[in-house]
């Protein structure tokens, strides 16, 4: 029997946004993910591998190949893929496209906080960057919130404006205070090391969605909009000890450890919307994501028509 290789186009093709939310949640009902991380450097290149154990589910390693000097040869800069494998007998399940896997893994997460924390008729949706993950960010809050109007801002405008040219019905916000007021959920997807989001710009029952931060050095919001809001995340052991989003602030004793109040392993803990309250969700990612989204993937793939 071949084992499948599924390229990006192909799983794009059977995938549903909502329906996915729903494989994240039940993945998290399993028993709690064994995960490890591999790095290795040929400065200025990076090989990093992922890789997962969920009893019961299975095993994924996710191998990206980080080479900056390929864009001059006009060649991604990020390669990769990801090896799925059977709990019962550790044999090769199947290949899967290391950029559907992130795409999926990354929006989804997000957007399973907020239909959890959420208003569910937000008419308001903020999308704060314009990379690639922006693009998806937009797909992904569009099919969970379809009553919302989406809105992209960027640091550079041009780029706001291309991305959203691509997406028939949104559009651009020209300023980002004004469009977060305005927003009934903000999602960002930065690569900035300071905040760009002001505590101080929040209201009442909005909700604050975080992916960017990846570093130690890095945030997105300031210490006002953390001790303004009622705070959850996805996985508290890829958050608190190595995400500046949380992990400068519980060093300066602006938050403690019992602040976030839960994370996926404990969705029960998850609130209906309150419209009294600001919800803030971080987005942390993990290696158990991409094993729970490529086991969800290759499902699909063997029950397709």
């Amino acid at each position: 029997m071949s084992i499948p290789i599924i390229s990006f186009k192909d799983g794009n093709a059977l995938l549903d946004w909502v329906e996915f939310t729903q494989a994240l949640a039940r993945g998290h009902d399993l028993p709690k993910a064994d995960i490890g991380d591999t790095f290795l450097y040929r400065s200025p290149d990076t090989l990093l591998s992922r890789s997962a154990w969920i009893d019961g589910l299975g095993l994924a390693v996710k191998t990206a190949t980080i080479f900056p000097g390929n864009p001059a040869a006009n060649k991604p800069m990020v390669n990769g893929s990801v090896s799925l494998y059977s709990d019962k007998d550790g044999t090769l399940e199947a290949l899967v496209d290391f950029h559907l896997v992130t795409k999926w893994k990354t929006a989804g997460d997000s957007l399973l906080g907020a239909l959890k924390l959420a208003n569910t008729n937000a008419t308001e949706v903020l999308i704060v960057g314009a990379g690639t993950v922006g693009g998806a960010l937009i797909d992904a809050f569009s099919a969970g919130f379809p009553k919302a109007q989406i809105r992209v801002w960027n640091r550079t405008l041009p780029k706001a404006t291309a991305l959203v040219s691509s997406r028939l019905g949104t559009l651009v916000a020209p300023d980002l205070e004004a469009a977060v007021r305005a927003a009934d959920i903000i999602v960002t997807a930065t690569m900035s090391s300071s905040p760009v989001i002001k505590g101080e710009w929040l209201r009442s029952g909005q909700h604050l969605n975080m992916i960017g931060a990846y570093r130690p050095d890095m945030r997105e919001a300031d210490d006002l909009a953390l001790t303004r809001s009622r705070i959850y995340t996805d996985s508290f052991d890829t958050t608190l000890d190595h995400i500046g989003e949380f992990m400068i602030p519980l060093a300066a004793g602006v938050i403690q450890r019992r602040d976030v109040l839960a994370d996926f392993y404990d969705l029960a803990s998850f609130p209906a919307f309150d419209p009294d309250q600001i919800t803030l969700f971080k987005n942390g990612g993990g290696a158990h994501l991409d094993l729970i989204t490529s086991h969800h993937i290759l499902q699909k793939w063997t029950n397709r028509a």
